[in-house]
């Protein structure tokens, strides 16, 4: 094979795949360097335009990557070693698998000479990515690996979910000739225009109904005007499920609230005197809780998701193309009356969730510390959320303005939260980037608040310390169990934050939180706030 030269070297495997995600767009890279994938760091190091974060875990490299691709649509790789750093990667990606987040992930490989039984850190990362990925191989003949590439990229965008691409050490040093490289095509991306007929059908639907309601879900979150415009026109209120809050700002005058158990009363109240439920980008979870007697016009991106729910209409489409055709078919109407009564009931709750705050109780009680955080953050702020406790005050309590979050799904693991935040500030550098967290979830990656310092990452984390595993604790309760092993014994996560090299603030008492927001928001370092708060609920 002809060789050619790169900065006056021999073009590798390695080199070449680097530089043909870079030619896609694809630059930024998390992980952890190690023998099997050293030619593709080098790659990386080489490469100009290419950025690798290094993190203390692999979780935390497949979490970011997944955050990175919901708060951007755009794709980060997991640059991984063979074996225990992809074995390491496996409940990141499986949080992409579930929430649909197009992630690519390298791994490195044995040498194809040891691969087999008895091979130091060589496992059949075939088999094992088997269940998680919609693209898995390995490279083993160098004159495929863009091929490869590409094809995985290709399925990452359209199938909306994880590739996979193992490299063996020996393949990744091999020369290769770009020019010459066969490729398949990426698409940037993948969109979905509905039929004539299916507009047609979900407009009739909706005209047929006397009391419509809108289920926005996080597949219609680049569709925020569409959403509105067609609530405008039919007059219906807007319900969402927990992923889409704050597609539209909580005062925004058809938004209702989020719909299920840590929902708004309103919300419930108007999706059980419905007619019919409009369904855009929802995949009617157990916890989105829409009766299914309730019929619904569906529209979907993915057409598997249709008839998920009992359908008055199916529409396969994305939201941005379908909805403002949808919104020229159907019949505009007049109803003042349901607007008038919403902003009522929006008012009796804002009225509701502020008695809650109280400003004095010692521990600080979790509806005060929502409250400032809700007057505190700016309005243009990135949210990366944890799973726990503070996800489901968050989702109660949290009043959205313009900001935007992202949280683990339909996985609901912990430790999403503080790789969410490295992902979002990477992609928004100037944005105001806050992690939400409890103190079990952020204890799962505290490490990796040592690579917020190292890359010079300025984020806010907040930590509602409880100094339980405050859900399992309610969970245990619900089922008539005893607390038994959610205790959690924590070390100083201010004192920790300031070793690491960043900002530490301790807030004990309700009277200092706010200004402790306020000061960790001004700082140009990455900063902790440990929150000294109560696990109960509502006792």
């Amino acid at each position: 094979m002809k060789k050619t030269t790169f900065e006056g070297a021999t073009m590798t495997v390695a080199d070449v795949l680097v530089a043909e995600l870079a030619a896609w767009g694809i630059t930024l890279y998390f992980g952890i360097p190690g023998a099997s994938a050293l030619p593709l760091v080098d790659a990386v190091r080489k490469n100009e335009n290419a950025r690798y974060i290094v993190v203390r875990h692999e979780q935390t490299a497949a979490l970011a990557a997944s955050a990175y691709n919901k708060f951007t649509g755009k794709i980060a790789v997991c640059l991984t070693i063979a074996g225990p750093g992809a074995t390491n990667l496996a409940t990141g990606l499986y949080d992409a698998k579930e929430d649909h987040a197009s992630v690519l992930a390298l791994s490195g490989q044995v040498k194809t000479q040891y691969a087999g039984p008895g091979g130091i850190q060589e496992i059949d990362q075939d088999a094992f990515f088997r269940p998680i990925a919609v693209f898995n191989n390995t490279v083993a003949d160098p004159t495929t690996a863009v091929k490869l590439l590409t094809r995985a990229l290709r399925y990452a965008v359209v199938a909306r979910g994880v590739a996979q691409l193992s490299l063996p050490n020996d393949v990744q040093r091999e020369p290769l000739e770009l020019a010459y490289c066969e490729r398949e095509t990426c698409l940037p991306e993948a969109r979905v225009a509905p039929t004539d007929e299916a507009v047609g059908a979900a407009a009739a639907a909706i005209d047929g109904a006397a009391r419509p309601v809108i289920l926005a879900g996080f597949g219609a979150m680049s569709a925020a005007g569409a959403v509105f415009d067609l609530a405008e026109v039919i007059q219906a209120p807007i319900v969402t499920t927990f992923r889409a809050k704050g597609i539209l700002p909580d005062d925004n005058g058809w938004i209702a609230g989020v719909h299920g158990p840590l929902g708004t009363p309103h919300a419930r109240a108007l999706v059980a005197a419905s007619d019919l439920v409009i369904a855009c980008g929802a995949s009617f979870s157990d916890l989105t809780g829409i009766p299914p007697e309730k019929r619904a016009v569906q529209v979907d991106i993915d057409p598997l998701q249709l008839g998920k729910h009992p359908l008055a209409a199916g529409v396969w489409g994305d939201c941005t193309i379908a909805l403002p055709r949808i919104r020229e078919r159907v019949r505009p109407r007049e109803d003042p009356a349901v607007r008038q009564w919403l902003a009522e009931q929006k008012q009796a709750w804002s009225d509701r969730l502020d008695r809650e705050a109280d400003p004095e109780a010692v521990p600080i009680r979790p509806p005060y510390i929502m409250k400032v955080l809700s007057e505190t953050l700016p309005e243009d702020a990135v949210v990366s959320l944890d799973v726990g406790e503070n996800q489901w005050w968050f989702g109660r309590n949290f009043r959205m303005k313009r900001q935007r979050f992202a949280m683990s799904g339909y996985l609901g693991t912990m430790g999403f939260g503080l790789p969410g935040a490295l992902a979002a500030k990477l992609a928004y550098p100037d944005a105001t980037v806050v992690c939400i967290t409890g103190d079990g979830g952020f204890s799962m990656v505290m490490a990796d608040f040592a690579t917020a310092v190292r890359y010079d990452l300025p984020i806010v984390v907040a930590v509602l310390n409880n100094h339980e595993l405050a859900m399992i604790r309610e969970e245990q309760r619900e089922a008539d169990y005893p607390p038994y092993g959610t205790d959690l014994t924590n070390p100083d996560f201010a004192a920790y934050a300031e070793a690491c090299g960043g900002a530490g603030i301790r807030v004990t008492r309700p009277q200092e939180l706010r200004d402790a927001v306020l000061a960790a928001l001004q700082m140009n370092k990455p900063a902790l706030i440990d929150i000294e708060t109560d696990p109960k609920r509502f006792e």
